[in-house]
């Protein structure tokens, strides 16, 4: 799956350009971003494409030099079964 990006959302389309994969981070305050929505099409399930899209948008805030707030109640559970990337992790104030 490829997926496409721009500053504060990383998605994938398929071949007909139906959007069947989703990440969405917008920056709330300067240098923190929300991740506040994650979505992958029932075709998608259970393949991972979650975990890809949280990691892309980890390594683009990484490139961004920005911190994250996990809203998302997937995004949660992806950095609490990682907590190496805790280090990216903002003060949710």
């Amino acid at each position: 799956m490829q997926f496409q990006e721009t500053d504060g959302r990383i998605w994938a389309e398929d071949q007909a350009g139906k959007l069947v994969a989703e990440i969405t981070f917008p920056e709330t305050r300067p240098g923190v971003a929300d991740i506040d929505h994650t979505f992958v099409d029932a075709s998608l399930r259970g393949q991972g494409a979650a975990g890809r899209l949280v990691e892309a948008a980890v390594a683009q805030l990484r490139r961004r030099d920005m911190k994250a707030v996990p809203t998302c109640s997937y995004a949660q559970r992806w950095f609490q079964d990682h907590p190496e990337q805790g280090d990216l992790l903002a003060d949710s104030q």
